[in-house]
């Protein structure tokens, strides 16, 4: 189902009144995913992998609240950073501190139990293989480098590297932040979009931002326009038929990606993650129809990049 779109022109002059990056709310980040989690899987499809994704939530809100001091980026890199339009944080460049892999044990330990068997095994093959084998997963996850990767282990590496990155770019505030020169990626790690996101009330109201798969920082970017090659050309939106029109996928036919885009006005309650994953056929749709996903998320990756 394609919607009228409205012109790039109606939408910019809004963006000087909000502002340009949102840092994730510490105190509910993980939280709020867990209650959306239990919430959307009451007779969905994915019901048994919503219900297991709400206890990796949990069990991520818990480690952030807990979490220790770890290295962060000092001034000077900071400057530097903002200066150049560097991500301080970068995937690519920032050295990961190893306090990341005692969230990951406690993490593995809190939902080992509630996992499907060969998720078990899993997990206990990853916990046997110690910090080297974290590491190797957490490379190939940042890099997009999932040949034998061992799928049913890596959404709890992503989880732990999540709460990492939430646990620097929370500690290090907004102002550490800058424009990135990557205008398509995370201006805090450099990482990819999960989605975008329309928010709603107050000085935020109707602007979009994309959301970041890695730390859930939100920068802004106008809408209507490719958050992929950024044409604001036959840009185009598509939903299900029926559904309550909250989350559509936005086409490019420049590129020929698409970006799921969610509404808070239609839905106050969605969750990037949570939701990407309980749209699902809305993903089949746009492959069936030509187009590429641009986005990427810890929790859903394709069967078939990790035998490549």
């Amino acid at each position: 189902m394609a919607t009228t779109i409205i012109q790039p022109g109606e939408i910019e002059p809004l963006a000087g009144k909000a502002p340009w990056l949102r840092l994730p709310e510490r105190k509910t980040i993980f939280a709020r995913r867990e209650k959306r989690c239990q919430a959307l899987a009451k007779d969905h499809p994915l019901k048994n992998y919503l219900l297991f994704m709400a206890g990796v939530a949990r069990a991520q809100q818990e480690s952030l609240n807990g979490y220790d001091k770890t290295a962060l980026p000092d001034a000077n890199r900071l400057h530097i950073c903002r200066q150049q339009g560097i991500p301080p944080l970068a995937v690519q460049n920032w050295r990961r501190d190893p306090s990341w892999h005692e969230v990951l044990r406690i993490m593995i330990e809190k939902v080992r139990d509630t996992a499907e068997p060969a998720t078990a095994d899993s997990l206990d093959r990853l916990l046997a293989g110690g910090g080297p084998a974290f590491e190797a997963m957490a490379d190939g996850l940042l890099t997009g480098n999932y040949a034998g990767m061992d799928l049913a282990a890596a959404p709890l590496v992503g989880a732990a590297l999540q709460v990492y990155w939430v646990h620097m770019a929370t500690s290090l505030g907004r102002e550490s932040f800058a424009g990135s020169a990557a205008p398509t990626f995370c201006p805090v790690c450099s990482s990819p979009p999960l989605a975008s996101i329309v928010h709603s009330g107050g000085i935020e109201n109707g602007q979009r931002y994309l959301h970041c798969s890695l730390c859930a920082a939100e920068w802004h970017m106008v809408r209507v326009k490719c958050s992929n090659c950024q044409s604001t050309k036959e840009i185009a939106y598509h939903g299900i038929e029926g559904d309550s029109g909250a989350i559509k996928a936005e086409t490019c036919d420049e590129c020929q990606t698409y970006l799921k885009i969610m509404s808070m006005e239609r839905d106050p309650d969605i969750d990037p993650t949570v939701d990407d994953l309980a749209t699902l056929p809305l993903d089949l749709l746009m492959d069936q129809a030509g187009f590429f996903r641009c986005s990427f998320s810890f929790f859903l990756i394709p069967a078939e990049e990790v035998a490549a």
